[in-house]
């Protein structure tokens, strides 16, 4: 008897046998709703170029009514923000280096009194230039708001007084950009390419580790012997750092050799922590081998964390920027720590002192994510 071409029946047998393996497989159900969420809410919310609310650092040497006039026109131009009020350069300074603010105004103690006398006060505007696109927003808004206040001055004198504006005082403002004086994007960039490619390569080569044991079946050996959860997964790690470290070197090579962008800061100091770093993602890619059944689903997990990694950890787009809920889940990104560090060390020279927060946050994620990689582990082929 001749076989029909095509059987309905056979073929309906073939879909409902995948709808039983979807059913089976949740991440592969469950994708297709969360990924669009995902990407609709972070290209919805975090992907911003248009910076407000720039951290600003204040310091006020006249403290009087006419200077107080001045830092409001910065406050009410929604571009600055006054977190800081400090009494020295060297406390501003400091905040700068410690990345709690991107902008200080200095306004000196003669500023009330220059413009009584028809003179002209100098104010200056110190700007942190490590993210050219805050600093550009901050010089460019900066200067523009300072010529917009003194021009609003200027024309009261005249209305009061009676005199030409030629004769009138002003404000004039001096704007010196750190760190990055010529705002060039590739000072920015490159140092914070290195560590999004090194935390993809490390997440690449993890996040298959336990995945390619179960898929080959050898896993029935390990589970058969009395190897303990914390030596399996360790002992699976060890490898990986050194090829996933060597990457680092070689991508920080590049970095320097290549583009130009050299460390200002301790060399050592950044292969230390660049190590921690390394250590962290690898036990991140660990942690997904430990739950996903084949590596399809280890890699649209990949993609569900290095997404928001490269949205929301700061890497293109300045996090202050971000609406508050979005910035806070960038904090629950290990590479939002460590481009802290890496920008820090490289552009603006900072030591430790300046980094420990965010040093005692990667090593609570390595600590956290190994546990529960080690914890979500289990001898057995379930």
């Amino acid at each position: 008897m001749k076989r029909k071409l095509f059987s309905f029946k056979r073929f309906m047998s073939i879909v409902k046998k995948e709808f039983i393996q979807i059913k089976r497989d949740p991440i592969s159900l469950r994708l297709p709703i969360a990924m669009p969420v995902v990407m609709m809410l972070l290209f919805g919310y975090a992907v911003n170029t248009e910076v407000e609310k720039i951290s600003t650092i204040v310091f006020d040497q006249s403290k009087t009514q006419e200077s107080r006039e001045y830092i409001e026109k910065f406050v009410a131009s929604n571009y600055f923000e006054i977190k800081y009020n400090v009494g020295s350069e060297k406390e501003m300074s400091e905040l700068i280096d410690g990345n709690k603010a991107k902008a200080g105004l200095i306004i000196p103690s003669n500023y009330a009194s220059d413009l009584k006398r028809n003179k002209t006060p100098q104010t200056q505007l110190i700007i942190d230039g490590t993210d050219p696109t805050t600093a550009r927003t901050a010089l460019n808004s900066g200067l523009l708001i300072s010529e917009l206040y003194s021009r609003t001055f200027k024309e009261k004198a005249m209305k009061k007084i009676g005199i030409s504006a030629a004769k009138t005082p002003g404000v004039s403002i001096n704007s010196k950009v750190w760190y990055n004086p010529n705002l060039k994007s590739t000072r920015f960039t490159i140092p914070g390419l290195v560590g999004l490619i090194l935390q993809n390569i490390t997440l690449m080569l993890t996040a298959f580790a336990l995945v390619r044991e179960k898929e080959r079946s050898t896993i029935e050996q390990l589970i058969v012997t009395p190897i303990r959860p914390l030596e399996l997964i360790l002992g699976k790690l060890i490898p990986y750092v050194m090829i996933g470290y060597a990457g680092f070197l070689f991508a920080l090579s590049l970095c320097v050799y290549w583009f130009g962008v050299f460390p200002v800061g301790s060399i050592g100091l950044l292969l230390l922590l660049g190590f921690l770093f390394v250590f962290c993602s690898l036990s991140m890619g660990m942690f997904i081998s430990t739950f996903a059944k084949n590596q399809m689903q280890a890699m649209m997990v990949m993609v569900l964390i290095l997404l928001p990694s490269v949205l929301l950890s700061g890497f293109i787009f300045p996090r202050e920027s971000m609406p508050m809920v979005i910035n806070w889940i960038g904090y629950a990104i290990p590479l939002t720590y460590f481009l802290e560090i890496v920008r820090g060390i490289m552009l603006k020279g900072v030591g430790i002192s300046f980094l420990w927060n965010d040093v005692i946050a990667l090593l609570s994620f390595t600590v956290i994510i190994l546990t529960l990689a080690t914890l979500r582990f289990r001898k057995s082929l379930d």
